[in-house]
């Protein structure tokens, strides 16, 4: 509203650009919820289509690139698919009146937006986030102020400002979608406050501000992506998807993978095979130089070596490696707070350890999560139904991608079935309220309609079984 007391941090420059965009994006909200499906469905194709195209996507992977200082240009051209994955699952499912009917039970569900979305847009995906993220949106009839990240803002402004104009050519208000040009971190608290639903894809702090803001929020937890690589694998499948998931914009996803517990009589072979696909085999006193430039003596990752080329990490290290080696491979010297290797990496640097029987596997595995990840993703590259279940009911995690590149598979694939999203819950194990897939159910309100139907009350004896008693109930 304006005119509202100035939010703690904030200028009053802010204010007056917070107190606007909620002002507009209000009012775009009352057009867009007369909207049919079919106007919503078209908004949600031409808004893609601005962002998606080869030409356009190029441009702005370049520009995000070049204004973050972060990732690989040619790799992060293929996120461009990820929105086509969005719009395909957003285009499948239906969002205005009856979206679902369970005749059985006497229940018709109908979809409503949840209202003006604060979205806050990582540095590594400042066009990827918002495109998905305003489909999701556009589809269940909702508006969304986006806060970009501060290294990456002009990106996010641009990816935003595009489909403002595709909106606006189809005669729909552009305030649907709004991005933030003055941001930094009490900006975006002061927008999450004053929304109705968070959606926040970026570091921890980021995350855990969403949870506090006071609105329900959507967010992710750390991730730590591990690899089992058993026995019966398919060595050259487990290495070329190793590759394609570590080598994707240098690494900088949270999916990326970045350990591979590996069955001992396939361990040499495995790590032959990484080397086939461009892997370079640190020494003892490289990785000793590596762990120096990767964190501190209090065990925080630094920021310079996040999202490098493998010969720039080398470089900052202290040592050259081939210009053909794609990624960098370390020997695991333990797992535990106290080995950083066995943390998160977010570059273009794997860990590797290895194992005797499968139990081993999952102790190393439950360990690794302890030391961060915990409900993210891990994966398993086997064709053992047996190590497959087991690892599903022992891996403290919301989701497990079995012979599938992790970085470009858990959060949907045009050949799984997981739901396409840059957002992935990680439960109550990362810290949040979801354990699956951020997708257009989570843009939703959903009322219920509940009909009469047939008594449905079973017989106490079937209800409480050998408990039962009927001479207490006499």
């Amino acid at each position: 509203m304006l005119g509202s007391p100035i939010n703690k941090g904030i200028t009053e420059e802010q204010q007056i650009e917070l107190d606007m965009a909620f002002e507009r994006a209000r009012v775009a909200l009352a057009i867009i919820e007369t909207y049919d499906q079919a106007r919503v469905d078209r908004l949600c194709q031409a808004i893609g289509w601005a962002v998606a195209n080869k030409a356009t996507f190029t441009r702005l992977v370049d520009e995000g690139v070049a204004e973050s200082g972060l990732g690989d240009p040619e790799s992060r051209m293929n996120k461009r698919m990820k929105i086509r994955g969005v719009l395909r699952d957003a285009l499948r499912q239906k969002s205005v009146g009856i979206i679902e009917e369970i005749p059985e039970k006497g229940i018709a569900k109908y979809g409503k937006p949840v209202g003006v979305i604060a979205c806050i847009v990582p540095t590594t995906n400042p066009d990827l986030t918002p495109a998905g993220n305003a489909i999701y949106a556009i589809k269940a009839r909702d508006a969304v102020i986006f806060s970009p990240h501060p290294r990456s803002k002009n990106t996010s402004f641009e990816t935003v400002r595009l489909m403002r104009e595709a909106l606006e050519r189809e005669g729909a208000p552009p305030d649907l979608l709004q991005c933030l040009t003055k941001v930094n971190i009490p900006m975006s608290q002061a927008l999450m406050a004053r929304a109705d639903l968070v959606i926040a894809t970026g570091g921890q702090p980021m995350v855990r501000a969403a949870y506090s803001s006071g609105t329900p929020a959507y967010g992710v937890g750390a991730g730590n992506s591990t690899m089992i690589i058993d026995e019966t694998a398919d060595i050259i499948e487990a290495a070329r998807n190793t590759r394609q998931s570590k080598t994707s914009d240098f690494g900088s996803g949270c999916s990326a993978d970045g350990n591979l517990i590996i069955e001992a009589t396939v361990f040499d072979a495995m790590l032959c095979q990484l080397q086939v696909e461009g892997g370079y085999m640190a020494s003892q006193a490289e990785k000793d130089a590596l762990r120096r430039v990767m964190w501190d003596d209090e065990g925080h990752r630094l920021p310079d070596t996040v999202a490098v080329a493998p010969q720039q990490l080398a470089r900052a290290a202290g040592f050259t490696i081939p210009d053909d080696r794609k990624f960098i491979v370390v020997h695991g010297d333990g797992i535990g707070r106290q080995h950083p290797f066995s943390r998160e990496k977010l570059t273009t640097l794997l860990a590797v350890y290895s194992y005797v029987d499968f139990e081993e596997a999952l102790d190393m595995m439950r360990r690794v999560y302890e030391v961060g990840g915990k409900g993210h993703s891990c994966g398993i590259y086997s064709f053992s139904a047996e190590h497959i279940h087991r690892l599903a009911l022992a891996a403290p995690v919301s989701r497990i991608m079995v012979r599938q590149p992790q970085s470009k598979a858990n959060a949907g694939a045009f050949n799984n079935g997981m739901p396409m999203t840059s957002s992935l819950g990680c439960g109550t194990w990362g810290g949040n309220v979801v354990s699956e897939n951020v997708h257009l159910k989570h843009y939703m309100n959903t009322t219920w309609v509940s009909l009469p139907i047939k008594e449905d009350r079973p017989a106490d004896a079937e209800l409480f079984g050998d408990f039962y008693d009927p001479a207490l109930e006499a």
